[in-house]
């Protein structure tokens, strides 16, 4: 509102406070663009409209040297307009590279990496119109298969620093050095503190701001900074890989090795001991589903809700991630709720007009509507 931004148009949806301006003649894009995304355009506009918001029609109505913009335009873009591109890593348009990330986003960028996540550029099979497809980056080698990586070494795994900054190395070629590191650390908010500092105490949070609370990468913990903690790509997050953090990573492993550091008398044992116990009965009520620690998809039918943790994810991480909130079990609480929206139902919705989000089902209730309904079980929709 302080400011008019301008930025090419790729097709979209839109709402009422953005407006598409779109030339008669496509000759005159480039002149247009040029004046547009100048500060020019910026200050011809307040001087006809200084309101808060400007209508669709002022944007219009200020004066355009077509000629003089068209040589700047020339100027700029010899070779005509710029493919749509962005260094954001919350954009689609991202190409997924962490040393060609905005600053206070690369390190952010690398730990998505090395959970295997992809940006859409660089999926196979996946067009961004007007984008080309991203070149393999080799970074790929350094990523988890299962998309899970603990902050301590777990089953025989390296420590998430450590490959970390193997992937980083690996990114920034010969420019990698203790002292970018630090250099990275302080752009995104944490001067002064080690990789295994930030992975530990700051990642999540970061995290959770930098895509406005829908996390995509979830920093599991038992409430010790010296216990246990994954991160794990929440894409990859289905009831098989989820069990197997909650038996392998965490039961064969690290409770096995607390117990026997406890019968050896190591200090801080039986405390770690009692919360990675604590962590893996929270974990095992999710994978049952149970409420509270239940989905809720208010769109799906009663027969259409998961039974246990049978995510899909094209219901969004804000429904998906709500058992593991109430769990407790999260390095961070994300600013999600969920009472009731705005709106309502459309006519005909099983649950009533009210757009409640905060619905809890038990599991024989839901089992009686699948069977019932003889609706198959959704486990894994959307998952890969």
């Amino acid at each position: 509102m302080g400011e008019l931004r301008a930025a090419l148009y790729m097709g979209g949806a839109f709402d009422v406070s953005t407006a598409a301006i779109v030339p008669h003649d496509p000759a005159h894009l480039p002149a247009i663009w040029a004046f547009c995304s100048s500060p020019e355009f910026n200050e011809a506009v307040r001087a006809i409209d200084q309101s808060l918001k400007v209508t669709n029609a002022t944007l219009v109505k200020v004066p355009f040297d077509l000629e003089r913009w068209q040589n700047v335009a020339e100027e700029q873009y010899p070779d005509g307009l710029p493919k749509p591109h962005s260094n954001d890593c919350t954009q689609w348009l991202f190409h997924g590279h962490p040393a060609s990330a905005e600053a206070g986003q690369e390190l952010h960028v690398a730990m998505a990496r090395l959970l295997g996540y992809h940006w859409p550029r660089q999926q196979e099979g996946v067009q961004v119109r007007g984008c080309a497809p991203v070149p393999d980056d080799g970074l790929d080698e350094h990523a988890d298969r299962d998309g899970v990586v603990c902050l301590n070494s777990v089953k025989g795994e390296p420590p998430a620093g450590n490959r970390l900054r193997e992937l980083l190395a690996a990114a920034y070629g010969g420019e990698w050095s203790n002292a970018k590191l630090n250099e990275l650390l302080a752009a995104c908010g944490s001067p002064g503190k080690s990789l295994d500092e930030w992975l530990r105490d700051e990642f999540f949070a970061q995290h959770c701001k930098l895509f406005l609370n829908r996390p995509f990468i979830w920093h599991i913990w038992d409430g010790r900074k010296d216990g246990f903690h994954c991160f794990v790509n929440y894409h990859k997050l289905d009831k098989a890989l989820l069990e197997r953090i909650t038996y392998s990573y965490l039961g064969d492993d690290w409770i096995r090795r607390q117990q026997d550091a406890n019968k050896r008398g190591e200090s801080g044992a039986e405390a770690r001991l009692l919360a990675a116990r604590d962590l893996q009965t929270k974990l095992q009520a999710i994978i049952e589903g149970e409420p509270p620690y239940d989905v809720f998809v208010r769109w799906k039918p009663l027969e259409e809700q998961p039974i246990g943790w049978e995510p899909d994810l094209n219901d969004g991480v804000r429904l998906n991630i709500r058992p593991f909130v109430v769990a407790d079990v999260l390095r961070k609480r994300p600013n999600i709720k969920w009472g009731i929206d705005r709106g309502k139902n459309p006519p005909g919705s099983p649950w009533g007009e009210i757009r409640d989000n905060d619905e809890h089902r038990t599991l024989e209730e839901k089992r009686k509507a699948r069977e019932r309904a003889q609706v198959p079980s959704p486990s894994g929709r959307g998952l890969g």
